[in-house]
C-alpha cells in the first residue's frame, strides 16, 4: 500500500523587504503574489517581511494593496485564508515612477528607509525586474548609482533578472557586463521558472542520489536523448513581441538549455551553487559549435497554419495581430546538438519546441541502447521495445521506465511493459505556481537553480550559430505544421536520418 509523504520543512527566509519592478503588470498578479501567498502559508514568509511595488501606473499604496487582495483569489492555486493575506499584506508600499528616472529611486530609498525601521527587516533586500528585458540595465545602473543595492552592515541586496537575459551572445554579453559592472555574481539571480518544477529539480537527485542510474550515464549506454517543451497555445495577443523573438530565441537558451544541462552535466564536486552551476556550465561550452552549413542541416524552423487544437480552430500564424504577414519568425524548432565530451561523444541530443502543437508537453526521453536479440532470434519476436527513461514535467510530473518483458504463454513472447512513478501519487505537495522554490532561494541566497554568466553565454554561443544561419537564409528552407499537430514532417526527418523517430506528444 502506498503512503503519502509530505513535504520536509525548512527554516523561513531571511527578513526583507522585496521590490518589484513592473509591480502593475500580469506577472506580478498572476504568479509572484500567489507565489508569495503559498510561501506564507507554509509558514517560510518571513515574518519581517514588506514589499514595495514601482511602476509607472498612477496608484497609491492602499490601491495597489487592494488590487493585490482582489485578484489573488482569482489567480491563487490554494485556498485561500484571509488570516494568511491580511498578514501577508499588511505592509505594502507603492511607488509611481520611471524607470528610468534618478527620483524614483530616491522615492524608493525613502519607502526602504520606513520599512527597515518600522518592520525590522535588517536591511534585506530583494529587487525583481518583473519589467520587459530593455528595462534589465536602466535598473540595475540605477540601483547601483542610487546606493540601494549596495552591501553594508552585514545586509544583503540581491537582484532578481526574468527571461529572456539577452537576444543574441552580443546583447547577453553586454548584459552580464553592465550587472556586474555593478553586482556581484552572487547578488545576481537569473530567474527561469522551469527550475521551480519539481520533476527538474529531481533530475539531480534521480542521476546523483542513485547507484543504478549514473554507472549506466554516458555514451556506452544511452543512445540519443530527447528533449520537448510542446504548447498548445497559440501566439495569441503576444504577436508584436514574438515576432520579434521566436521561438529559439524564447525557448531554447533557457528552459531547454537548462534540462539539458541537468541531464547531461557531469557530477559536481559538493551539492553547493558554485559547484553545479560550474558543471552545468562546462557542459554547455561542450556543445558542438556549428557552420552555417551545419546549422541548417541540423535544425527544423517551421510555423503553424490553419488547423484545430483541442477541437478549437486555430488561424495560421501570419494571420495574428501585430504578425508581419510575410513574417519569417519561427513558432517551431526542433535542433540536433552533440557533446563533445568523454561522457556524450556521438550521442545525439534532440530538441524541439513549439506552439499550437496538438498537446501541452514537456519532457526528457533517454533512449537505451537495444539489447543484442540473437538469443531470441527462434522467437516470435520481430524486435525488441524501445527502452525509454522518461521524465515528465508537464501537465504530469512523474518518472516512467519502458522496458521488455515476457508476455504470459508457453511461449516466448516478448512486449514492452512501463513503470511510472507520479509525483501526485506519493508525495502530499499542495498546487504551487513554480515560483515558489525560486523565490524562497533568493530570500535564503541559494543559487543553485539559477544559471551563472558563464553559462547564459555558453548558451547563446550554441544558439548564435542557427541565429546567423536562418538570417541569411530568409524564407528559404522554413517549414510549415498544421495547428493541433505534432509538428512539421521535417522534424521527423530529423531524426529519421540517424534511425530514430520522435515520442508522439500526448
Amino acid at each position: 500500500m502506498m503512503t503519502k509523504v509530505a513535504a520536509s520543512s525548512a527554516r523561513p527566509a531571511d527578513p526583507c523587504c522585496l521590490i518589484i519592478f513592473g509591480a502593475s503588470g500580469d506577472l506580478t498578479h498572476r504568479l509572484l503574489v500567489p507565489a508569495l501567498y503559498n510561501l506564507a502559508a507554509s509558514g517560510l514568509l518571513p515574518d519581517a517581511f514588506a514589499l514595495i511595488g514601482v511602476a509607472r501606473s498612477p496608484s497609491s499604496s492602499e490601491a495597489f494593496r487592494d488590487d493585490l487582495a482582489k485578484s489573488l483569489p482569482k489567480f491563487a492555486t490554494r485556498d485561500i485564508d484571509e488570516r494568511v493575506v491580511k498578514k501577508l499584506l499588511a505592509y505594502v508600499r507603492y511607488v509611481q515612477g520611471e524607470p528610468d528616472d534618478e527620483s524614483t529611486y530616491a522615492q524608493i530609498g525613502q519607502e526602504l528607509a520606513c520599512i527597515e525601521r518600522e518592520r525590522s527587516t535588517n536591511g534585506n533586500r530583494l529587487f525583481y525586474l518583473a519589467t520587459p528585458p530593455a528595462g534589465f540595465a536602466p535598473i540595475g545602473c540605477h540601483l547601483g548609482q542610487s546606493g540601494l543595492a549596495r552591501e553594508q552592515n552585514g545586509a544583503w541586496r540581491r537582484l532578481v533578472v526574468e527571461k529572456p537575459f539577452g537576444t543574441d551572445l552580443a546583447s547577453a554579453r553586454a548584459l552580464n557586463q553592465k550587472l556586474l559592472g555593478i553586482l556581484k555574481e552572487d547578488q545576481i539571480f537569473r530567474i527561469d521558472h522551469y527550475l521551480g518544477k519539481e520533476t527538474v529539480q529531481n533530475i539531480l537527485v534521480l542521476r546523483f542520489a542513485n547507484g543504478l542510474f549514473e554507472p549506466i550515464w554516458n555514451r556506452h549506454h544511452i543512445e540519443h536523448v530527447q528533449i520537448t517543451v510542446a504548447e498548445s497555445l497559440t501566439v495569441g495577443r503576444r504577436g508584436s513581441y514574438y515576432d520579434a523573438t521566436g521561438a529559439l530565441r524564447d525557448m531554447v537558451p533557457n528552459h531547454l538549455f537548462q534540462l539539458l544541462s541537468l541531464i547531461a552535466m557531469e557530477p559536481p564536486s559538493r551539492f553547493a551553487a558554485d559547484a553545479v552551476r560550474a558543471e552545468k556550465a562546462q557542459v554547455l561550452n561542450a556543445v558542438q559549435l556549428q557552420n552555417d552549413a551545419e546549422a541548417l542541416r541540423n535544425s527544423v524552423r517551421a510555423q503553424y497554419q490553419d488547423g484545430y487544437v483541442e477541437n478549437r480552430p486555430v488561424e495560421a500564424y501570419r494571420k495574428t495581430k501585430d504578425v508581419n504577414p510575410q513574417s519569417t519568425t519561427e513558432t517551431y524548432v526542433a535542433l540536433r546538438l552533440l557533446i563533445d565530451n568523454w561522457r556524450w561523444a556521438g550521442v545525439p541530443f534532440y530538441l524541439r519546441t513549439g506552439k499550437a502543437l496538438r498537446a501541452k508537453q514537456t519532457e526528457v526521453a533517454i533512449k537505451f541502447r537495444q539489447a543484442p536479440i540473437a538469443m531470441f532470434r527462434e522467437t516470435p519476436v520481430e524486435r525488441l521495445a524501445e527502452n525509454f527513461l522518461v521524465i515528465g514535467i508537464q501537465p504530469n510530473e512523474c518518472i516512467g521506465l519502458k522496458f521488455n518483458a515476457k508476455i504470459p504463454g508457453p511461449s516466448i513472447a516478448i512486449g514492452g511493459v512501463g513503470m511510472t512513478f507520479n509525483y501526485e501519487d506519493y508525495f502530499e505537495t499542495p498546487p504551487s505556481t513554480g515560483y515558489e522554490t525560486l523565490i524562497y532561494d533568493c530570500m535564503i541566497g541559494d543559487a543553485i537553480l539559477f544559471p551563472r554568466a558563464d553559462g547564459i553565454e555558453a548558451g547563446w554561443s550554441v544558439v548564435q550559430p542557427f541565429l546567423d544561419a536562418w538570417r541569411d537564409a530568409g524564407a528559404k528552407g522554413l517549414a510549415a505544421y498544421r495547428a493541433g499537430s505534432d509538428g512539421p514532417a521535417e522534424a521527423d526527418q530529423l531524426l529519421a536520418r540517424d534511425g530514430h523517430h520522435w515520442r508522439p506528444i500526448a
